[in-house]
């Protein structure tokens, strides 16, 4: 749409953009508009400037004092309150600077890492609206961002949002990143992934187009190259799709994507994994790695457009070949991503329309026009996508997707969408029996309701549906059919938001110059109060038959169920806004209407009496005044008449009429103040009347009225949320409403009327408290001296009436005043609470209520607790009233929160992302200014903490620990929550929860116990006390809770205690995050920090820092730091004297353990005292304890790990060759001296001192990096072979453990015992902890530990096998360092060990020890294991032990040489070639072995771009040599039978035996690589399609032998292969080659194989016109064949391309077909009964059956429409019903299935047939009479 169309066509003035030179000497970034409409708005400026000052100088003044916390973290937070409460409102200068200070301190690198996520959250928040800041502006060093990430992403924390920086990263950052990350791209290693994940995450792709040539020009080439040539979705290949994604969006218009778009889109077909054909295996990673939609659809959005249409065709391509998927009747776990495509795409396009278009142009590169999306483009788009959508919108997910991309295509195309949906509804609203339906188009509709009503250009006639559509939704309003109401309910306010209910008839004899639309809306209109009505006569049925006494006569329910609260909510909110936008006539009636009724019956409050109250509400607010005047004076004059009588006043149950009009009494008064004070004196009148009845239910409802009174004075409020500001209260001559429907609010006039409280409404509501809450005060003040006597029900009612006078006035009474309370925390810097005004001036002359509440109420709760602490319902509203004391000042968290939550619903569900600028509906936008409001006056965190609140707290602590549970509970939830508003009250809190643990305390009961755990638990969103991030409260918590296991309350017997603590256990484990010990601020940070604190614009005359407060600050900081590390010891150690202490309960000792294991760091090595107590844990008898012993001491060897020194080599020199000039991997000359060469591996010292080892698996193989670095020589690293004397002490410690053959003894007899059995598997904990014992200590305990090695080999039992399998990995691991002699040493102690374990291997064992030794080869030089390699490689396949171990072997083998990579081409070729001649074995687990061995030797042989030939063994050489053996094979045309058994027979086979055996070892092979190598080696597979065809069965049946059963999945797996486009025409000839073989097994298989790869392949194969005639051709020349099963296939297989849209029904196919069906039959001769002639069919009936088979398949391949081809077809069909067999049944079988697909919408598709046709049909589809 042009931007003509607004009304005035031009922009409207932007509140910040105004380039004016402001007063205030500075332009606000981007303020939230919202606060200009608030009642206060003229006072914001001046408090905004305050805080802003306040924050820069304090956060400035925080970080030159080295105070991270809590001054900077303080700072912190409030900065980003600010930025809630009011956008980015700060200069761009001070932008820069906030995001440089916090970028220095994300980049701490000691930082811990609880303060990391708050600085960096804080962070992302200030970059994220990226047209505010420009690459001039700002520009950020990508390394601190790199260092962190490495130093966190890899050390297992979670994932920080980095998206936002590349934007900032400067010019030349791509060139660097590039030769960081390139040396990792090894594709067989996992480095790879890590390199990709780095380029996603960092590399810029926004630069603008003058320096494309320093970003993507570097790499786009490189990476799209290994991208495509990729096939089998290694993990990272989705990551490049998301980088690819961000890059094309980025630059729309500067990349052709042309060449790669067939590419792309067959790989997103293929990442939706969606079923084909019949019997089809899926590759298990397929499922596992598919792209992430979101970005798909990104990237498919940004190629869009251009002058080439090609992306636009192959998305119609796309979506032809899915539709039939989107059918409701189709389900499966693929169906979530295809739901997902369909709500995103239209939602991404909607984006791109709206940048290209309406979005303020920024600094961001713009789109060329040549790319601009056109109207065409846009109409193509929508008309691919409709289809699917609207079969979406039935589908069994629910309709929400669809209904989200309707709403957003209808903005683009409101006349192809809005149509086609109506055509769904009109039905749906007619039917009774599908109600799925309804509530499915209902919902669509809702949707699109906004462009339907506005019409605009492209959709004149759209309003003209909407009466029609709201009177017929009418009976939706259904008491028996809960969703159905509820849709409906939104179905009518949605419509009645958008349009004002006036009835302009009258204007048609007024003026003459209404369109034909106009006029035809004028006269609908009229029938909008008849709506109205109708629809309140709905209400009121639905209200009547949900009465209490008739749905729950017997059950004594007080409350409303959860369906009914859900009814009541739709019913009042529908029926408000119906009344909001009714015209002054309309309402005036429905007001009658409604008064009538709510007086001329009684309700029962609890259910119908609601609805009614709420109906009645919603007209008084209204129109107060009109509605006020009917029901306020009857609703008094009946109360006062049921009350004269003094007697009713005590009456336990009160009479029905008296209670439902003091409840419609109390609803009422719910609206604009300043109009209830003409009825004051009525309404205080029946207060005093009704307060004190002694009904319970009658003084609440009084209450209420109280409560609804004081609110409605004094609180600040919109008191209209009509669509139009200003009503519709004009003449028609003036205002023409129709002009109005479906309009946005105008947010620069958006004329709110508040409420604000005058000073006469602030007076009443001050009489009223004097009046009311006074003596209650007093009453109970004496109650609680002892003075006066009350029953618990008066305690009650008084408290009642205080509860509610409190929430009644928050907003008026001042926060509690009172003393702070001081020395919680030292700081340098001001903790100053920031106070908002939120529009009320308090009045401080008067006595503040809130404190006179709190003394009394504080006084009652002691005398209550002491006195009759079973008064439990008295206490429940205490604790209550305390929350609000502490916390309420108008209105309450939880509601505001479910309040935002919904606005941002009806937001969603009725914005306009096309045009954008917050085009929303009035009503929503005075809403969110509403909630704006709200905010400010829930901004209270970072409270002053003061006497009284302490005073209040400790009596929440004191409930929380009380006798009842129930007490209990509601005290802890509004405990922790007082908790986190205080700053700092939590240290004050702790050591008198602790007190409650003590277990030197004989007085305390076990519900004080449990009440105080549950108060150091927390709950799940607030703090949690047994773990804030700080040492001063860990020290304290950690022991207690441990100790407590001591104490006199607790006790293991009562389950849940026992869940509680371990609930706290897991708690802290789960939270814990290691806390800092050096709390240091670089000096980088601190000049930021200085420049933040001089900036002007609003400064704060803060003096600058002196140098004594500059020294004062490093010196507490260096206190700070010594302070915890004081702590930290203080804390192992009491944590230590916890767990020794005698008698403690196990449970408490092993949570003390676990605690302990929290504290290792790897910045400090744990006190001697923990070594100890870990190292001698090892052999403690509980498996708990060991095993968190093993992981303890396994960390403690890694702190007291000696450095290695390294070096830097240039690896050009080593190898004596140049650098090549462009990039190439593999294998070069120059890194060949790394692969393993059995010629010149190191033998003897000297040889192995001189050579160069590269431990890393990566290095080289891509590129090498910028510095390459390996250990320095022996002589430079630390000393081995040390003496104890040599040892620290923690190292000696350990060392007397392990020398001591006792301790080793225990220890390996525990770690041979069994954990759970049959679950074991190789641990690596338990591995870790021997590395790190070797590494450290290299071989002083080896002679200990020998026997037990030689000991434990022999045993053949499963764990002692496990046991010595990581004691061995972790030996050679532990090695690395040692000289030559130690290391031969070992080898010669391990190869005999190493034979016997070999051929020992078991069943259960064979697993560990291929972990054990891929384990050891992990990340190590080859040639540094050589001996391992030979004795691996001596005779895998001896045949000694049976097939089995031979398996073994050589899974063993195959984990270590796959753990080298590429670094071992040597050891592969001999594998080979030894394994070559035993490629026909007889045993299947042996050749299942073999077929994954060859995987890993051909694995390095891959075809990625850039890459040299492999050294390693070639899958082309192999194959060659394979097809030579199973020509015998070939040859054969007969049936390939499987007749070779389980045995090796005696002497020499023939060669067709020899070839089936090897046959069957080469089929393991190909399936098992089908999943696992990079790419397939297709030329060469196909050589073997022919034989596979043959031999794979027809039927799916489980008695054949494994030959058949592997050749038939081996197929599946190939046929979903990726092709590349060279190779179609290869592929393709094979199968044309196939289709004339003489076995028709062979040709039918073909067939099955076709279906699959086209789907898989589709767009490669629809670019390529040849291969599309080729299959063509092959389908319908199979048709004809002899064989019936082969033509029934090729008719399957035919219906499926025309369905996928891969071939198309055009006339030529038709033209065959029917002549094909004409073919004369010959006649019958009278035969010989037994003639043999008769079985074969005749070639003429062959001809004729393939007619008939092509007509069936064009038929049935549009399963859920009807084309206009298709009348004609099924005519010509139904011909041949009595044509010979086979061919009538399959005329009846494609007749009965066009039933099946077509019956659900009959209706629909009978218009596409002419009367005659119908007659026939009904024939043909109604199975003949059974008699007839």
């Amino acid at each position: 749409m042009e931007p003509a169309e607004r009304a005035d066509g031009r922009d409207p003035p932007e509140p910040g953009g105004r380039p004016s030179p402001d007063p205030r000497g500075f332009v606000p970034q981007k303020e939230i508009v919202y606060n200009k409409l608030l009642p206060y708005a003229e006072r914001l400026d001046a408090e905004s400037d305050l805080q802003l000052a306040q924050i820069k100088s304090n956060l400035g003044r925080a970080v030159q004092l080295q105070e991270l916390w809590p001054g900077g973290l303080f700072w912190t937070r409030k900065l980003s309150t600010y930025i809630r409460l009011y956008g980015r409102k700060f200069s761009k200068e001070d932008h820069v600077l906030f995001i440089k200070l916090l970028y220095e301190l994300v980049s701490i690198p000691k930082l811990e890492i609880s303060m990391m996520q708050g600085f960096a959250r804080l962070l992302i928040n200030l970059l994220k609206k990226k047209e505010l800041l420009s690459r001039d502006d700002l520009e950020l060093p990508w390394r601190p961002l790199y260092d962190m990430v490495e130093r966190i992403l890899y050390s297992k924390t979670e994932h920080l949002g980095l998206n936002w920086f590349p934007k900032y990263f400067p010019a030349d950052a791509t060139a660097e990143m590039l030769e960081e990350w390139r040396p990792l791209m090894c594709p067989f290693d996992v480095t790879m992934q890590k390199a990709i994940t780095y380029f996603e995450i960092f590399l810029p792709t926004s630069l603008p187009p003058e320096l494309h040539h320093k970003g993507f020009k570097l790499w786009f080439d490189e990476l799209i190259g290994l991208w495509v040539s990729v096939q089998n979705l290694p993990q990272w290949e989705g990551q490049l799709v998301n980088l690819f994604a961000r890059l094309a969006t980025d630059n729309i218009g500067y990349i052709d994507w042309d060449p790669y778009v067939p590419k792309i889109f067959t790989r997103i077909l293929r990442s939706l994994n969606l079923p084909v054909g019949s019997s089809q295996v899926l590759v298990p990673r397929f499922l596992t790695n598919a792209y992430d939609i979101g970005h798909a659809v990104i990237w498919i959005t940004a190629m869009m457009g251009g002058p080439s249409k090609l992306v636009q065709k192959h998305l119609a391509g796309l979506f032809n070949s899915i539709t039939s998927f989107y059918h409701p009747s189709n389900n499966g776990r693929w169906l979530n991503k295809l739901m997902k495509l369909l709500q995103r795409l239209p939602n991404s396009v909607v984006r791109r329309l709206h940048r290209e278009r309406y979005k303020k142009p920024s600094w961001l590169t713009p789109v060329p026009d040549s790319h601009k999306l056109t109207d065409q483009d846009v109409t193509d788009f929508v008309r691919c996508i409709i289809q699917p959508v609207l079969l979406a919108m039935f589908s069994k997910t629910g309709s929400l997707e669809a209904a989200q991309a309707l709403q957003n295509l209808a903005l683009m195309r409101p006349e192809l969408v809005i149509p086609p949906v109506l055509e769904r509804t009109y039905p749906a609203l007619e039917t009774l029996t599908e109600p799925h339906q309804l509530t499915a188009t209902l919902s669509c509709v809702i949707g699109v309701a906004r462009s339907l009503v506005s019409g605009g250009r492209w959709f004149p006639e759209g309003p003209t549906h909407m009466l029609p559509l709201l009177m017929r939704a009418l009976p939706g309003v259904d008491p028996n059919d809960f969703s159905k109401c509820m849709i409906t309910f939104q179905f009518i306010a949605t419509f009645s938001t958008l349009v004002p209910l006036v009835d302009c008839s009258s204007v048609l004899q007024e003026r003459n110059d209404l369109t034909e639309v106009e006029r035809e809306l004028c006269s609908a209109t009229a029938e909008f109060e008849d709506f109205v009505l109708q629809f309140m006569d709905r209400c009121f049925g639905l209200i009547e038959s949900s009465t209490l006494e008739q749905t729950r006569e017997e059950t004594e329910t007080e409350k409303m169920t959860h369906l009914e609260s859900l009814v009541e909510l739709g019913l009042s909110s529908t029926f408000s806004t119906i009344l909001t936008q009714c015209s002054k006539e309309i309402f005036m009636v429905a007001l009658q209407k409604v008064f009538n009724f709510s007086v001329s019956h009684i309700f029962e409050t609890r259910v119908a009496g609601r609805m009614v109250a709420d109906m009645c509400r919603a007209a008084v607010k209204c129109c107060p005044e009109e509605s006020l005047k009917l029901f306020v004076p009857h609703c008094c004059s009946v109360i006062t008449q049921l009350t004269m009588n003094d007697d009713v006043l005590n009456e336990e149950e009160l009479d029905k009429e008296l209670l439902w009009n003091l409840q419609l009494l109390s609803e009422i008064t719910r609206v604009d103040g300043k109009k209830l004070l003409l009825y004051r004196e009525q309404l205080v009148k029946i207060l005093q009347r009704t307060l004190h009845l002694t009904c319970k239910q009658g003084y609440t409802l009084s209450c209420n009225l109280l409560h609804h009174l004081l609110r409605s004075t004094t609180l600040i409020y919109p008191t209209e949320y009509c669509s139009v500001p200003g009503g519709f209260d004009k003449p028609p001559s003036e205002y023409f409403p129709i002009k109005d429907w479906g309009k946005p609010g105008d947010l620069w006039n958006l004329g709110i009327q508040w409420h604000v409280p005058s000073s006469e409404e602030v007076a009443f509501a001050f009489y009223l408290l004097d009046s009311f809450l006074q003596p209650e005060l007093i009453k109970l003040q004496h109650y609680s001296d002892g003075e006066l006597e009350m029953s618990r029900d008066d305690v009650l009612q008084s408290l009642t009436i205080v509860h509610n006078c409190l929430i009644g006035s928050g907003n008026l009474l001042p926060p509690l005043k009172g003393e702070p309370v001081t020395n919680l925390v030292p700081s340098m810097v001001s903790l100053e609470e920031t106070k908002l005004y939120t529009g009320l001036e308090y009045d401080l002359s008067r006595e503040n209520h809130r404190e006179a509440i709190a003394r009394v109420i504080r006084k009652l709760l002691n005398h209550i607790l002491n006195n009759s602490e079973d008064d439990t319902k008295s206490l429940f509203l205490i604790i209550k009233i305390i929350g609000d004391l502490l916390q309420f000042q108008g209105s309450h968290k939880h509601e505001f929160d479910s309040r935002w939550k919904s606005f941002n619903l009806v937001k969603k569900s009725m914005e306009n992302r096309l045009h954008g600028k917050k085009q929303h509906i009035r009503a929503l936008l005075i809403d969110r200014v509403m909630l704006q409001h709200e905010l400010r006056t829930l901004t209270v965190e970072g409270c002053e903490y003061k006497r009284i609140h302490q005073d209040m707290i400790r009596d929440l602590l004191r409930l929380s620990t009380s006798s009842y549970s129930q007490v209990r509970n509601k005290a802890q939830q509004t405990f922790f929550a007082a908790l986190g508003a205080y700053n700092f009250c939590c240290r004050d809190i702790i050591p008198l929860v602790l007190e409650f643990l003590r277990p030197d305390r004989q007085d305390v009961t076990q519900q004080q116990f449990k009440g105080a755990l549950y108060c150091l638990l927390g709950n799940h969103s607030g703090v949690c006390l047994a773990n804030l991030h700080d040492w001063d409260c860990i020290v304290q918590t950690w022991p207690a809770i441990v100790s407590s296991g001591l104490s006199k309350a607790m006790s293991l017997e009562k389950p849940s205690i026992v869940r509680l603590f371990d609930d706290l256990a897991e708690k802290i484990h789960r939270q814990y995050e290691t806390i800092g010990l050096d709390f240091s601020i670089p000096k980088s940070c601190v000049e930021i920090a200085e420049l933040l604190q001089q900036s002007k614009n609003p400064s704060s005359n803060q003096t600058m820092l002196s140098s004594e407060e500059i020294k004062e600050g490093l010196k507490r900081q260096q206190e700070k730091n010594a302070d915890a590390l004081r702590n930290y010891e203080n804390l192992v150690n009491t944590l230590l004297d916890g767990v020794e202490q005698r008698n403690l309960p196990w449970k408490f000792e092993h949570i003390g353990i676990g605690l302990l294991s929290l504290l290792l760091r790897d910045d400090r090595v744990l006190p001697l005292r923990a070594i100890r107590f870990f190292v001698e844990n090892l052999n403690h008898d509980a498996i708990v304890v060991r095993k968190m012993a093993i992981s303890a001491v396994a960390g403690i060897l890694k702190q007291l790990k000696r450095a290695h020194k390294k070096l830097t080599i240039n690896p050009y020199e080593m190898s004596g060759y140049s650098k090549p000039t462009q990039i190439l991997a593999g294998d070069r000359p120059d890194n060949h001296w790394l692969h393993y060469d059995s010629k010149s591996i190191p033998r003897t010292k000297k040889e192995w001192e001189s050579s160069c080892f590269v431990e890393k698996t990566h290095w080289g193989y891509y590129t090498w990096p910028q510095n390459m670095v390996v250990y320095a020589g022996v002589d430079e690293q630390p000393k081995l072979g040390r003496s104890r004397e040599d040892l620290t002490e923690a190292e000696q410690i350990i060392f007397d453990h392990f020398s001591d053959p006792k301790f080793v003894e225990q220890l390996i007899t525990f770690l041979s015992l069994e954990d759970r059995k049959g679950k074991d598997k190789f641990n690596p904990r338990r591995f870790c902890l021997f590395k790190g014992i070797f590494r450290n200590f290299d071989d002083a305990f080896l002679p200990v530990l020998k026997p037990h090695l030689e000991r434990l080999v022999a045993d053949s039992h499963e764990s002692t096998q496990r046991c010595v399998a990581e004691i061995i990995a972790g030996l050679i691991r532990g090695s690395k360092h040692w000289t030559f002699e130690k290391v031969e040493k070992l080898w010669e102690l391990l190869c005999p060990l190493l034979r016997t374990a070999l051929s020992n291997i078991t069943v259960e064992t064979y697993n560990d020890w291929g972990t054990c030794i891929a384990t050891s080869c992990e990340s190590r030089d080859p040639r540094k294991l050589h001996w391992l390699f030979e004795l691996l490689l001596e005779s895998p396949l001896s045949g000694e032990g049976g097939s089995f171990v031979d398996a073994c072997r050589l899974y063993v083998l195959q984990g270590g040489l796959a753990q080298q990579e590429w670094r071992v081409p040597e050891l592969l070729h001999r594998l080979l070639k030894y394994l070559e001649p035993k490629l026909t074995q007889v045993y299947k687990n042996v050749r299942e072995r073999i077929g994954s061995v060859l995987t890993y030797i051909f694995m390095i042989d891959v075809s990625l771009p850039n890459t040299a030939p492999t050294a390693s063994p070639r899958v082309p050489e192999f194959t060659a040599r394979i097809l030579e053996k199973l020509k015998p094979l070939m040859d054969v045309d007969e049936e390939i039978q499987n007749h070779v058994m389980e045995e090796n027979g005696i002497g020499e086979e023939d060669e067709r035996t020899q070839g089936i055996k090897l046959l069957k070892t080469i089929l393991k092979w190909l399936m098992a690589s089908a999943g696992r190598s990079f790419s397939t080696a297709v030329a060469e597979q196909l050589q073997l399609l022919p034989l596979f065809f043959k031999i794979a069965p027809v039927e799916n049946d489980n008695s054949y032998d494994e030959l058949k059963r592997d050749a038939k999945l081996c197929l599946s797996l190939m046929s979903q292969g990726l092709l590349y486009p060279h190779q179609v025409p290869l592929v393709l000839q094979v199968l044309k080659q196939t289709a004339r073989s003489s076995s028709w097994h062979a040709r039918y298989t073909v067939l099955t194989y076709l279906q699959t790869m086209v789907f898989y392949n589709l767009f490669i194969f629809l670019n390529n016109d040849d291969a599309v005639k080729d299959i063509r051709w092959l389908v319908i020349s199979l048709l004809e064949d002899e064989q019936l099963e082969v033509r029934e296939m090729a008719a399957t297989t035919l219906s499926g391309l025309l369905q996928c849209n891969f071939l198309t029904m055009d006339s030529p196919m038709q033209i065959h077909f029917e002549q094909l069906c004409k073919t004369k039959l010959p006649k019958k001769r009278k035969r010989d009964p037994g003639s043999v002639a008769d079985t074969i069919p005749s070639a003429e009936l062959v001809k004729r059956h393939a007619g008939v088979l092509g007509l069936g398949a064009c038929v049935l391949s549009s399963p859920y429409d009807v084309p206009t081809w298709m009348p004609q077809l099924l005519m010509n069909l139904s011909a041949h019903l009595n044509d010979p067999q086979p061919i009538e049944m399959t005329v009846k079988k494609t007749l009965s299935n066009f039933r099946r697909t077509h019956h659900d919408n009959w209706q629909e598709h009978k218009q596409q047939f002419t009367d005659d046709q119908l007659l026939v049909l009904t024939d043909l589809l109604v199975s003949p009479c059974y008699y007839a």
